[in-house]
Order: C-alpha cells, then sequence, then structure tokens
C-alpha cells in the first residue's frame, strides 16, 4: 500500500509499535537499552575530545592573544578639537547664598555651552564680606581671575538660563553682545537694559574700565555700564531671528523666598543715577579668601571667595545702618 508524504510520522509511529509487540521479551528491550546507552556515551566522549582539542591547538597558536581595542576616552580634551573654535569663555557668575539655584544653573550651562561647542570655565565669584551685595564689583573680580587662557567674558545672572538653542554665546569679535535683550527678557524691557546675559571680549571689557564700584544692594550697576559702552564708541549687539518671545529664558528667582536689596541709603537715592567716570578696574580693591574647585552633577565649577574693601567716606551706603 502507498502513502502520501503527508502521513509519513503516522507510518513511523506504527513501525516503532511493531518493533516493540509479539516476540519482543523483556530481554531484548533490556539489551536494546545498554546499546544506546554506550552509543551515547562514545559520542559524548569523542565530543569532549574534540572542543579540547581545539583549545589546546588554539592555546599553542596563540599563547596571548591580544587584548580587545580600548573604546575611544569620551573624556578627552576638547583642546584638539578644531570645530570649538580658538576662543574661550569665562563665565562669570556674580553671587552669594543662592545655592539652590547655583545647583541648577552649573549642570544646566555646561551643558548647554557643551552643545554649542563653546570652550568655557564657570567661576562663581562668591562674595564672603559683610557688605551689602555689589554685582558690579564681583563682575570686575571675575575679570581679573579669569586668568590668560580666556579671552571673552560673559556677565551672567545665576537666575537666568536660556532655554533655545539659537542664542549666540560665540566671541563677539564686533562689539558686546547682549543676550538677554529687552525683546526676549521675561522681566526687563526698556531699550537701555544690558543685564542679564552680556558678552564682551576682555579687550572691549578694559576698554570701559570695567563696571562702577559704587552700586551697593540691588540694582542701577547695568544702566551705568551702558553709558560705558556708549562713551568707548562700542557698538551694542543684539540677538535676531529668536521667535521666542519672553519664553526665550526661564528666570528660576523666586521673589517671595530671595527678597532682593532695593534699599537706598544716605545719597545714595542721588549718586545712583550719576556716571562714575575713574571708578571701575583701576579702583577695585578685593582679596581672595580661597578657591574651590567643584563638580555639580558632572559639571565642572570654580568657587572664589572674595572679600570686597568699601571705602565708607566715598560710598557709607555699603552698610546698612
Amino acid at each position: 500500500m502507498m502513502y502520501s508524504s503527508r502521513r509519513k510520522p503516522v507510518l513511523y509511529f506504527k513501525e516503532e509499535r511493531r518493533l516493540l509487540s509479539g516476540k519482543c521479551s523483556i530481554y531484548k528491550l533490556f539489551g536494546l537499552c545498554m546499546v544506546l546507552g554506550l552509543i551515547s556515551l562514545l559520542w559524548l566522549q569523542l565530543s569532549c575530545s574534540g572542543d579540547m582539542s581545539s583549545a589546546t591547538h588554539q592555546d599553542r597558536r596563540d599563547p596571548h592573544p591580544p587584548p580587545p581595542p580600548c573604546p575611544a576616552d569620551s573624556r578627552a580634551s576638547t583642546a584638539d578639537d578644531p570645530t570649538w573654535g580658538p576662543h574661550k569663555l569665562a563665565l562669570v557668575v556674580p553671587f552669594r547664598e543662592r545655592f539652590e539655584e547655583l545647583l541648577v544653573f552649573v549642570p544646566f550651562m555646561h551643558k548647554f555651552l557643551n552643545k554649542k561647542k563653546i570652550r568655557h570655565k564657570i567661576l562663581i565669584i562668591n562674595q564672603v564680606d559683610h557688605y551689602r551685595f555689589n554685582r558690579a564689583s564681583l563682575i570686575n573680580v571675575g575679570y581679573m581671575e579669569s586668568g590668560n587662557d580666556t579671552d571673552y567674558l560673559a556677565m551672567h545672572d545665576v537666575d537666568l538660563l536660556p532655554l533655545n538653542a539659537a542664542l549666540d554665546y560665540g566671541f563677539p569679535e564686533e562689539g558686546p553682545f547682549h543676550v538677554a535683550s529687552p525683546e526676549l527678557h521675561p522681566l526687563y524691557h526698556y531699550k537701555t537694559y544690558v543685564g542679564g546675559i552680556l558678552l564682551l571680549t576682555k579687550k572691549h571689557y578694559h576698554m570701559c574700565n570695567g563696571m562702577s564700584n559704587r552700586f551697593w544692594g540691588w540694582g542701577r550697576e547695568d544702566d551705568e555700564f551702558y553709558r560705558r559702552l556708549r562713551k568707548a564708541e562700542l557698538q551694542l549687539f543684539r540677538p535676531s531671528g529668536i521667535t521666542t518671545g519672553y519664553k526665550t529664558f526661564l528666570h528660576i528667582h523666586d521673589p517671595a523666598w530671595r527678597k532682593r536689596d532695593q534699599k537706598r541709603v544716605a545719597a545714595q537715592k542721588q549718586e545712583q543715577f550719576k556716571v562714575d567716570p575713574d571708578g571701575g578696574l583701576t579702583n577695585l580693591q578685593y582679596q581672595v579668601e580661597s578657591r574651590q574647585e567643584l563638580t555639580i552633577s558632572s559639571a565642572p565649577c570654580t568657587i572664589i571667595n572674595v572679600k570686597l574693601d568699601c571705602d565708607q567716606s566715598q560710598t557709607p551706603w555699603c552698610l546698612l545702618s
């Protein structure tokens, strides 16, 4: 009888039953099992011998195999990468007692600048004396302590984070570049405003004699610096083509938690609107108490603890009575 190919498994099952049926005794079944067991043991021995022989030949052929190639060092310095350009930014942050903002700022800015391939170092100029906060003097200190390895500055508030990747932090060769322009800053919109984030070469900053040291407490130092830019005949530039408006930056300052020192003492009310023709880098008085190299979420920064000096005969408002 002929069977189709689709029924072969059934034929195999019937043949197996025929082998074990009828005249098959228990002794024959035991003998068959012994034969199958011996065949299995012989096959296993030959397989193991072959594996050992192969391993032995491999060891003889290459007794000291080379180690796997090392992956490229992801921490390699960018100094040898020409795509990062020749310039290096000193990101100067005037600072006092705003550590929760610093914990956000340093990793954010380090990542932001790396994505833009901006060589940089972050300098936190921390005022540790007992005088009122002096943002302008701290920026002057940042300029003086920025080192010879940088050639331009970012005067940068610790509570202002750029959200638009199109913002330019590159070398401002043609003139000061106001990143946080009035059209983009979430709070300040008057046309002479140059605060928040301002980039300029160290050469241009020196041409302005830095910032005035007369501004103790919060505010007005930026407005006076705008006049210095004009006096030095420096062309001010601002971003163009940014369409995110007042959502371009994240302002992380909480005024309810960190109240600004806006008090005006004695003659400070009148003096705050005057130009300081002689003050700046030339009459800056400070002392570096210590330097600390700090890493926040893998982002490096340098904390420079500074004590400012105040001539109370000239600016008695450096202390609150």
